[in-house]
């Protein structure tokens, strides 16, 4: 637990800081321009510039803002986007607090951040900063269902709440999941293929499609574009914090980007295999064992946090992608794609996890 603490406490802030150099260059690309070039090397020390000027604002709390809520709205949103790293299973015999109830866990804590959103817009006393936290709430909220439907297909396939044990289900540990775990994988034996044939992608046909609406509903918990009308500047200047600035305005950036990374570190786990390799188990040179470690050992948790993390970042960077190619969408389109096209396409998705899992019981 110490060291998985010490990892994420290390890896989140250092995923800020590649992130929105990356996000920069990303954009910068798309848009056939340069992006930042003068602070540095190719622009690297950019993002240090730019903490070097927050440390500097002044901190403004607003006369008629209510105190207490201003000031607590950023550190609770952190917390709980932090919290939920928690769960994560970095490598085999690496999974941080190792709850049973991990997704559970996840799902609850990060809701959380809702509360801190609508502390920030109503705690400034400002109606365009309270706008975007009603928005937020109503996004998030609205977007949670189709997301939770989509995380219970695996959860219900898995009959397991562990993130450990879905990892280990979906590698070439998959034999030492039914020994830990007492679970049986269903459909083709793959415990002596292992690889990508065993990501939950792959192994059930429908979990593809899961996998798409938990990404569009991760986008929409994130305040990602297209979704990120909360922030709409636009219309709201910034939405929940447009009276936040300095640090304090800083805190909701890290917390954006750290939301990014959980959601994509999610996805990775419940379907792209987790800390699994990609390579099969072929040959008596087993290509597998050489490229994703043995549990227990340190070549095991260098490998094992390499693919988890790997995936995840691929994941960061179709985000990137949607967010400077595609047009934010309109309040009610927002709310259409949500309660009329992705909550009932989880729901049908749910229902046929339901049934797969009866005739692999039968």
């Amino acid at each position: 637990m110490p060291v998985t603490l010490l990892i994420f406490l290390l890896a989140v802030p250092g995923f800020v800081v590649v992130g929105v150099y990356l996000e920069r260059k990303v954009s910068a690309f798309i848009q056939d321009r340069l992006g930042p070039m003068e602070v540095g090397k190719w622009g690297l020390l950019q993002l240090f510039a730019d903490l070097g000027k927050l440390l500097q604002k002044e901190d403004i709390i607003p006369r008629a803002a209510d105190r207490r809520l201003f000031m607590l709205a950023p550190i609770v949103i952190f917390i709980s986007v932090f919290t939920g790293f928690a769960v994560v299973p970095l490598a085999p015999d690496l999974a941080g607090s190792g709850a049973t109830v991990g997704v559970f866990f996840l799902l609850t804590i990060v809701s959380v951040d809702v509360i801190g959103l609508l502390m920030a817009g109503w705690g400034s006393n400002n109606k365009f900063a309270l706008y975007g936290a009603m928005r937020a709430v109503a996004q998030i909220i609205s977007y949670e269902i189709p997301l939770g439907l989509s995380i219970l297909c695996v959860v219900m396939l898995s009959q397991s709440l562990d993130l450990q044990a879905i990892s280990y289900q979906q590698g070439i540990y998959s034999f030492e999941a039914n020994y830990l775990f007492g679970i049986k994988p269903l459909g083709i034996d793959i415990t002596n293929i292992g690889g990508i044939l065993s990501w939950n992608v792959l192994r059930n046909p429908f979990l593809l499609l899961a996998y798409v609406v938990f990404f569009i509903a991760s986008l929409a918990e994130c305040n990602r574009a297209p979704f990120d009308l909360p922030e709409g500047e636009s219309e709201l200047v910034a939405g929940f914090h447009t009276e936040y600035s300095g640090m304090r305005w800083a805190f909701f950036m890290l917390s954006e980007y750290g939301m990014m990374l959980l959601v994509s570190l999610l996805g990775a786990i419940l379907f792209l295999g987790s800390w699994n390799t990609p390579f099969p188990n072929l040959g008596p040179v087993k290509l597998a064992d050489w490229t994703s470690g043995q549990p227990g050992t340190w070549y095991g948790y260098f490998t094992g946090a390499f693919w988890l993390f790997g995936k995840a970042l691929i994941s960061v960077l179709i985000q990137m992608w949607a967010r400077w190619t595609l047009p934010r969408l309109r309040v009610d389109q927002l709310m259409y794609l949500g309660w009329k096209v992705l909550t009932p396409v989880g729901l049908v998705l749910f229902f046929i996890s339901g049934i797969w899992r009866l005739l692999g019981v039968g």
